[in-house]
């Protein structure tokens, strides 16, 4: 190396102490798993990441696709895995796949909530957050036992965004692994009543700022995906940390992990009266109350993918769909024919 690339390599090291398990020509290797509501433009800000100029298609089941940058001049590329869970709340288990004991140290999750959608907003985050929470702390828990080194370095990690002296360390639950949420559909999220937009802030404020997460509301507007693609990328490539913050309810927020508080976000929006009525055993569940209050939530089985994917014209494909037609009446035959038999059978009532 020249002294101008040392130069360069000590400045990008001080820029990014997380850096240091990475040595000079090894490979960042990094996943992310995007999840979140159906349709809610996941698919759309993975490709701006990448910088793919692709018209977006919907997501069946669980897709996989990757992007490569070098940090600087003749190096080896670092690689990102970028994982898409489809389907909204429908196939969450599939998450098992992505994420597994060998990359936890590595991996991050992006929960795409759609702003235009309320009602299920709040729905669909706890149930992808607490499911993927679950599975995350069951490989932790393998992992004291395997490798308990790793195992507390993950956790510790957890608690590196916000620092000891800060007035709500006490009062947060970090997320176990990296998480970035991303309010989409700000374009039509704007349209909305000025007290509706209040009342989705603060509780996403406080949502992020209690799971340690990074928060950004964005639209098909190439200014907002910049935003959304810089958090992305400190996550993926090691690109440094925004420290910009907007609060501002009629603007799109954007806040990095670590920099809010309690104290700025305020008190749930409800009258004291009513939050007095109010019985909750965590402070999450109090805003939930609070939230699910404005906006009634869709039940579950409401947000689930009914859809057969194998109806879809898009995968089309004539040898296979005759032959499963085909199947289809056979199969139906032979519950006729069953059906006819079991009821021409004697039993023995005793």
């Amino acid at each position: 190396d020249t002294l101008w690339d040392l130069a360069i390599a000590e400045v990008e090291k001080r820029e990014n102490p997380g850096d240091d398990d990475v040595k000079p020509g090894e490979v960042w290797e990094k996943s992310i798993l995007f999840m979140g509501n159906k349709n809610g433009g996941k698919t759309t800000v993975i490709l701006r990441c990448l910088e793919r100029e692709e018209s977006p298609k919907p997501t069946l089941a669980l897709e996989y696709t990757f992007g490569r940058r070098a940090r600087r001049h003749n190096t080896p590329k670092d690689v990102a895995h970028f994982w898409e869970l489809g389907g909204g709340t429908s196939l969450v288990e599939l998450i098992r796949i992505p994420i597994t004991s060998h990359n936890i140290r590595s991996f991050a999750v992006v929960l795409v909530l759609d702003l235009s959608k309320p009602n299920e907003l709040w729905t669909t985050m706890e149930s992808l957050l607490q499911v993927t929470r679950n599975h995350v702390n069951k490989i932790l828990t393998k992992l004291e036992k395997t490798n308990p080194e790793v195992a507390a370095e993950i956790k510790q990690r957890m608690w590196n965004d916000l620092q000891r002296d800060h007035p709500d360390y006490a009062l947060v639950d970090p997320f176990p692994i990296p998480l970035v949420i991303i309010g989409s559909k700000y374009d039509l999220f704007h349209e909305f009543d000025s007290e509706m937009r209040k009342i989705i802030s603060k509780t996403l404020r406080f949502v992020s700022h209690y799971y340690g997460a990074s928060l950004v509301f964005t639209s098909k507007s190439e200014a907002l995906l910049l935003k959304a693609r810089a958090l992305i990328n400190h996550l993926a490539f090691g690109y440094d940390k925004s420290k910009s913050v907007s609060v501002d309810p009629s603007k799109p927020l954007f806040i990095p992990a670590g920099l809010d508080s309690m104290s700025q976000i305020g008190p749930p929006p409800a009258s004291d009266s009513d939050l007095g009525k109010m019985r909750a055993n965590t402070p999450l569940e109090l805003w939930k109350k609070v939230f699910e209050k404005t906006f009634p939530p869709k039940s579950f089985c409401d947000l689930q993918d009914t859809k057969d994917p194998a109806q879809d014209i898009q995968y089309a494909e004539y040898e296979v769909d005759v032959m499963r037609a085909q199947k289809n009446q056979e199969l139906e035959q032979y519950k006729r024919n069953a059906s006819k038999s079991w009821k021409e059978m004697d039993f023995d009532s005793d």
